[in-house]
């Protein structure tokens, strides 16, 4: 056949440009390739709680394996995290919290199970903005008349727990308006709504869902949120930094992490995974109910981002003295 060795330089020519491609295959993780356990380090029935089993329910949908959330609270989320970041780096245990594990707890406890670099983020999943709330009893209805009494007689303020987003955001309250805040913690974001409505305490830095029936119920006074922008939620009410206090404006981040030694392709494929997820307009429509933002942020910009919050909450946390044993 005449045209024999032209033919045999285009299949070898063929064979050299797919054997990469399948060498590539082959080496291609399998994943998941059995269920996957999503350790949400806070209790059952709060925003990332909830948000572990949305995100969990769509992806047991895409990715074709069951997605199963456990619940590992304590320690502001130090138990959780110390499981996920002594689990294999295979992809199939991935950690669902909060931004403040990584952000405050360093600087806050005296001693973690885990560097914050055994772990790396999938994904900035969302953020949410706090309600600065307080009892009627008080007499406080905006956030000059709060800053006033907090100069004068001081203030009691509740949260979720020690170094909680509350928390900080009492102490950051205390700094920066230079006023005399006592926080008293609670167990869990429940409590602390109660502590307020029933005057325990004067306020609490807390999360929105949970204090706007109150709000609405006239049993507590809304004076603003702590996020970039209105929550939804409550138009109505300013952000801080409308006011003049953007020094006081904080985010809850809800993120995922995985092992750091995780291979770049599995976190792809959680990343696509949560991606998916979060373009579902019931996922959306869920989030907006727990006054949840979308974020969505990966890779290096997600890290800087953590990395930069950290940087911000050490100073004001050693100027503060809030300190765990």
């Amino acid at each position: 056949m005449k045209n024999t060795p032209t033919l045999l330089r285009w299949l070898a020519l063929a064979m050299a440009c797919i054997s990469p491609f399948t060498a590539a295959l082959a080496q291609a993780p399998s994943f998941p390739n059995k269920p996957v356990r999503l350790i949400n380090s806070f209790p059952p029935g709060g925003p990332s709680d909830i948000l572990a089993r949305s995100l969990g329910e769509a992806m047991q949908q895409t990715l074709k394996q069951p997605f199963v959330v456990e619940n590992r609270p304590g320690a502001g989320g130090n138990l959780g995290a110390d499981l996920v970041a002594k689990s294999a780096p295979d992809g199939h245990t991935v950690l669902i919290g909060i931004d403040t594990t990584f952000t405050i707890n360093p600087s806050i406890y005296t001693s973690m199970p885990y560097k914050v670099n055994d772990l790396k983020p999938v994904m900035i999943i969302a953020s949410s903005g706090l309600l600065i709330g307080v009892n009627p009893a008080t007499q406080i209805k905006t956030m000059n008349d709060l800053i006033s009494r907090g100069r004068g007689k001081g203030l009691t303020f509740s949260s979720g727990s020690n170094g909680s987003p509350g928390h900080l955001a009492a102490e950051i309250l205390g700094d920066t308006a230079k006023v005399k805040v006592t926080h008293v913690p609670y167990k869990g974001n429940t409590p602390a709504v109660t502590a307020v409505i029933s005057g325990e305490v004067d306020g609490g830095v807390l999360a929105t869902p949970g204090m706007l029936p109150f709000v609405k119920a006239d049993k507590m006074n809304a004076l603003a949120v702590t996020s970039r922008k209105r929550s939804p939620l409550a138009p109505e009410v300013p952000t801080v930094a409308e006011l003049g206090l953007k020094d006081l404006s904080l985010e809850v981040l809800y993120i995922a992490m995985v092992p750091t030694a995780t291979p770049p392709e599995v976190v792809a494929i959680l990343q696509k995974g949560m991606a998916d997820a979060l373009a579902r307009p019931d996922i959306k429509t869920r989030l907006d109910g727990l006054d949840l933002v979308i974020e969505a942020e990966t890779g290096t910009a997600a890290a800087q981002r953590l990395e930069g919050l950290r940087n911000r909450y050490a100073p004001i946390i050693k100027s503060t003295g809030m300190h765990i044993e």
